[in-house]
């Protein structure tokens, strides 16, 4: 649970959280804003606002410490996650977990925009309304296109960009929307 998650539900301001801690606003509001790494902050620091937070310290650091794996094995989990689970299993896991706000508010912003476009899709592909819970996030989109490496490899190796450009014209709609290039999400082995 990151501590942005955390203020939110328990109704608390940053500027809150500062005065219950001791920590200086501007110290939370950096850690808040991923402008400080909590994991690199002083046990004394951590301490203070778990104890706030009234989480354990293990707890609010296990947020900040998961190692990040590549985008594209971040996909290919994704897309296995969809097989494995089915599609209103994996929505529902994925909107109860509160999985695309935790990676936006770890500032992964390619994560947290596949997830929601993954939702978005499997939502319209099963005529499941989508969920307005984060229309706030559907607002952003990437600020370069991002297509998948195998397409870039073959696009360099063949010296052609019309590969590029077709994947382009044939992306999902949920998933260009935010600048995410994704021709297939259900062919994997």
């Amino acid at each position: 649970m990151t501590i942005k998650s955390a203020l939110k539900d328990k109704k608390i301001s940053i500027y809150r959280l500062a005065k219950m801690s001791g920590i200086p606003y501007s110290t939370v509001n950096d850690i808040c804003n991923n402008k400080v790494r909590l994991e690199k902050c002083s046990a004394e620091t951590v301490y203070h606002l778990s104890q706030a937070l009234q989480i354990p310290m293990e707890k609010l650091l296990s947020a900040y410490c998961e190692p990040r794996s590549s985008f594209e094995n971040f996909k290919s989990s994704i897309c296995h996650r969809v097989k494995e689970m089915g599609d209103i299993n994996f929505i529902i896991d994925v909107i109860e977990n509160d999985e695309v706000r935790m990676y936006y508010n770890r500032a992964w912003f390619p994560e947290s925009l596949y997830l929601l476009a993954m939702i978005d899709y499997l939502s319209r592909e099963n005529d499941i309304p989508i969920d307005n819970e984060y229309d706030d996030i559907r607002q952003y989109k990437l600020e370069k296109l991002i297509y998948p490496s195998s397409l870039w490899a073959l696009a360099e190796t063949c010296k052609d960009d019309t590969i590029l450009n077709k994947a382009y014209q044939e992306s999902i709609p949920e998933f260009k929307r935010f600048n995410i290039i994704e021709n297939e999400v259900r062919n994997v082995i």
